[in-house]
This record gives C-alpha cells, structure tokens and sequence, in this order.
C-alpha cells in the first residue's frame, strides 16, 4: 500500500515533491524566509497535491503560540461592530490565526470571567471592541498584547484605535459650504454620548473656517432615531424657515429628517441639503433622496486594529494612546 493510503503526507512528502528541503516547504506554507515566487508556488502546489495539511499543534508547541486571538465585544451583533469585525477576521484569517469571539454585554462580571477564560486558553492577543466610540475602562495590565478599536480604553497607557469625529463632520460641512450652503442647522443624539458633541465642534469648526456660524437654537439634540429626525425637522421649519443645510450625527435620524421636510412639502436638496453620519448602506439607500454621509470606515479600524497586535504578538512594541483615523465622505443625492 501506498504512503497516502495508510497515514497522512509529511513535509518530508511535500519537499519530495517539491525538489526542495523540509526547511524551504515550511518557510513557504508559512510565508517565512526570502523565497522566489516559483519556488514558493512549486511548494504550494505539491502540498495541495498531496493533500498535506500543516500540524498546527505542533507548531504551536514548539513556537509557545496557539494562533488564536480573542474578540470581546459588548455588542455582538450590533451595526457597528460587525464590519469592525470583518476587518479583524479579513487581516487575522491572512495571518491563519482564528477568533474567538466573547460578548460581553457591557457587564464587567461578565467580561472578567470571559478575559480570565481566553488568558486559559493561551489566546496569543485580544482585540476589544462595542458599539460605540465611549470611552470605556481598561481592563488593566494583561500578560498579551491587547488593542481597543472603535471604544476607547480610559487608559492612555494602552493603545485604542478609533474614528475622528470631528474631522468627519468638518467633511460634511465643507461639502455643503462648497455647494453654496449658508444657513447651518446641526441635528444628533444625546449630550451624554461621546461623538454628539464632538461632531458638533467639526460642524462648527467648518463653519468658522468658512466664516460662517452656528445658531445655537438651530442645535437640536434628542435620539439616534429616525423618529427624532422626523420631530426635529419640524422644529427646524419653526425656528428658522429660511434654513438650507442640516448635518446630522447618524444616518437614521437623517433619514427621518428628510422625510419629515418631505411631509412639509420642503424639497432636499433643492431647499435644504442633508448630510448624515456612519454609512449605514440599509438607512442611506432607502432614504429618499439617498443620503450623502460620513463614512467612519470601520473595516480599516478593524484591520488597523488587527495588524497592530499581530505586530505585538511577534514582539514589536505596541503604541499607546489614541489614534484617531479619518473619515470619507460618500456622495449621494441629498446633498445636492
């Protein structure tokens, strides 16, 4: 009988195959070592061939890693952190490391428990994420790298990897301002949330940058719903009928707010323009008129995010602090 008929393929095998050494096969299914492109395909097609698959246990004995990373989250399946995730999981998977995903639910019991469970299982790092860019607390000094990303660790020892608010809602007006938009209105959520009154300091920083201001009665702040948006562009035809622009702190309440100036017989963006705020294609796509908005780009914080602690597990320093990342803006016809 044949070797593949009674035990699984070897290295030894694949470098048979091959032509190479056992040591050039395992730099070229690791993506390790200075190998030519045509040696490194030659390897992978010997091993596809044979049906090789790598002994991850015995790699992970012998380098002490387990190629696992733990996700603790308090909100699993939330707008926000799922394509935060996807990014984790797109750079991870490339590395051949696997996630192991906790929720949390924002209970520090719950976390705690969960932290000690993935230091049990030697995870090699943890990334630790939620549903909004809140400051959130530290879980201290652990014995493996750890990242924040899209929450903020209260620790400016450790390093948290986030979205900048108030340069996304500075894009949002200075497009406005370009298209020739004078009257300013700024509709959000609530005070206590991180990102209201800080998307209001972009709003007002692109006013002032355009010589313009922001009337403080035409800042309304209620909640991240569409039925706010709605409540509050009635108020705004109170407060001032001759308003032409209005950017809000997310997507849903833009949404509402178009329809409410819809229901006013007020046309956007021919009499007033609307920006919104997170790209959330299920809120911009069905608003009519599509929503121009700001795109936190939450894929790329998760990717930054992962690519950090995997240089953190192979023995780089990891930074520390905040680290804001830029927005875009998507352009769509609500804006004019």
């Amino acid at each position: 009988m044949t070797r593949s008929q009674t035990s699984p393929p070897t290295i030894r095998d694949v470098a048979a195959r091959a032509g190479v050494s056992p040591g050039t096969v395992s730099k070229a299914l690791n993506g390790n070592g200075q190998l030519r492109d045509s040696t490194r395909s030659r390897v992978t097609a010997a091993a596809e061939e044979l049906g090789f698959r790598p002994n991850h246990l015995a790699k992970s004995l012998l380098e002490g890693r387990t190629y696992t990373v733990g996700i603790l989250t308090s909100d699993s399946f939330g707008r926000f952190t799922t394509p935060v995730m996807v990014g984790i999981e797109d750079t991870l998977g490339a590395g051949r490391m696997s996630t192991l995903l906790c929720d949390g639910r924002g209970d520090p019991l719950r976390e705690r428990h969960y932290v000690q469970e993935l230091l049990n299982r030697r995870v090699d790092g943890l990334v630790v994420t939620g549903r909004r860019p809140d400051p959130r607390p530290s879980l201290g000094r652990l014995p493996i790298p750890v990242v924040y990303v899209l929450v903020r660790s209260d620790d400016p020892e450790d390093l948290s990897i986030t979205y900048d608010d108030v340069q996304g809602a500075e894009l949002g007006v200075n497009h406005l301002v370009a298209n020739g938009r004078k009257r300013f209105a700024y509709v959000s959520g609530p005070a206590r949330h991180w990102s209201t009154p800080r998307r209001r300091d972009g709003v007002q920083r692109g006013l002032t940058g355009a010589g313009l201001t922001l009337d403080p009665n035409l800042v309304l702040l209620g909640e991240w719903s569409e039925a706010w948006g709605r409540t509050a562009a009635g108020q705004l035809l109170r407060q001032d009928p001759g308003l032409d622009a209005v950017v809000c702190g997310s997507d849903q309440i833009a949404r509402g707010l178009v329809d409410g100036f819809r229901e006013a017989g007020v046309g956007v963006p021919a009499d007033v323009a609307v920006v919104g705020f997170d790209n959330w294609d299920v809120m911009v796509e069905a608003s009519r008129p599509p929503l121009t908005t700001v795109d936190p780009n939450l894929k790329t914080l998760g990717r930054l995010a992962a690519t950090r602690l995997m240089d953190a597990i192979d023995g780089h320093d990891l930074p520390r602090g905040v680290r804001h990342e830029p927005c875009d803006l998507v352009l769509r016809q609500s804006s004019g």
